[in-house]
């Protein structure tokens, strides 16, 4: 089998990326070819993977996206795999991985939180535009044959939005290798902590999310000036905008307990160093972030918005709260600050997620391939 996979960019910072690794290393073992569409790929990383480059001139966001989708298709139409799989809002695919949601969904909740002069901002951004016109001609398009949603959220926001048929929707977690997050990550706690400043008597929360607005950073430092001063808040990810952050936590009071780590290649030393992990995010279709901290024995306090938190709540791994309210947040975290109950829940956070293997992801893959296949002969 020749499975083409569609995804314009890469960074070694992205949650979406680190599942799209996981997910091409566990179908090369099964036997399955594997052609990448995208503008750039690293060389390290290309082995048995076929790389196709479709990377024409651009300036600004929506001709980057108009012209790499158009590439795409011109490529495809010379040579074009048995299953086509794309990442991005391309019409023509085989199989979309709703990796990132549903724009509509999202700027829904941009609207909820910035009210009316949001709503007048989006409609007047032409790229918004583009991508709500592109997502509506991907799911209208007769050659899809199936959605990847990862979270039953995304699965119910596409129904809510698109007359799609239920069959065409299936849910598939992202897998997380237990032998890359798990209790291992705290062999080195002492060391980092050490290095960020952390006390024995410290509790340290941790958020893992590039994008500070949307990730919900605010909150979060909002949140920690109610919570009692040996707390301490760890922010992992990239910004462009640092200073606006630290002057947020400035103004809150909490400069000295907030400690911005920035983008890491590696997050597992921080999920060591970390008591529990916290993501006020606006919108997040599922939060690689969460499961890494769930299988690394962290409760979780997340938002209603967040994927993942269907997994948190099933097994009374934490709380969901509403993006915005951080007295809520405040409160929720609170409860984590008794050893005993945060280890009580840490433990049923570890169980929530033991089943998401990177063999079981792979396996539900490789069955929607194959029945797929047997529908086109």
């Amino acid at each position: 089998m020749r499975l083409g996979v569609i995804r314009q960019r890469y960074t070694a910072f992205g949650g979406a990326e680190r599942f799209l690794q996981r997910a091409i290393d566990a179908l090369l073992e099964r036997g399955i070819a594997v052609r990448i569409y995208t503008r750039e790929w690293p060389a390290a990383r290309t082995g048995r993977l076929e790389p196709v480059i479709c990377n024409p001139f651009y300036l600004g966001r929506l001709w980057r996206d108009a012209s790499f989708a158009r590439a795409v298709r011109q490529s495809l139409a010379q040579d074009r795999p048995e299953i086509v799989q794309s990442h991005d809002r391309i019409e023509g695919c085989d199989v979309f991985r709703a990796g990132d949601g549903l724009h509509r969904a999202w700027l829904e909740e941009r609207v909820r939180i910035g009210g009316k002069l949001e709503r007048i901002s989006i409609a007047a951004n032409a790229y918004h535009r583009f991508v709500l016109d592109a997502e509506a001609r991907l799911f209208e398009s007769p050659k899809l044959k199936a959605v990847i949603c990862i979270s039953q959220m995304v699965a119910e926001d596409v129904r809510r939005y698109f007359p799609i048929d239920r069959s065409k929707l299936h849910v598939i977690y992202n897998a997380v290798d237990p032998d890359t997050f798990g209790p291992q990550v705290r062999e080195n706690r002492p060391e980092t902590r050490a290095r960020l400043g952390l006390k024995g008597s410290h509790f340290a929360f941790l958020l893992v999310g590039s994008g500070y607005h949307r990730k919900g950073v605010p909150t979060a430092i909002r949140a920690l000036a109610r919570l009692p001063q040996h707390v301490r808040l760890i922010v992992v990810g990239r910004e462009k905008v640092m200073a606006r952050y630290r002057m947020l936590a400035s103004n809150a009071g909490v400069s000295a307990r907030v400690i911005f780590a920035g983008p890491q290649r590696d997050p597992r030393p921080y999920y060591g160093a970390a008591d529990a992990f916290v993501l006020p995010t606006l919108y997040d279709p599922l939060s690689n972030a969460v499961l890494e901290a769930m299988a690394c024995g962290l409760p979780v306090v997340t938002s209603t918005r967040c994927g993942a938190g269907e997994l948190v709540v099933r097994e009374n791994a934490g709380w969901l709260c509403d993006s915005t309210d951080d007295a809520t947040f405040a409160e929720r975290m609170s409860r984590l600050l008794d050893p005993a109950e945060c280890e009580r829940i840490g433990s049923r956070a570890r169980s929530a997620v033991a089943p998401l293997t990177p063999q079981s992801m792979t396996a539900q893959m490789l069955t929607l391939y194959e029945n797929l296949l047997s529908l086109k002969q």
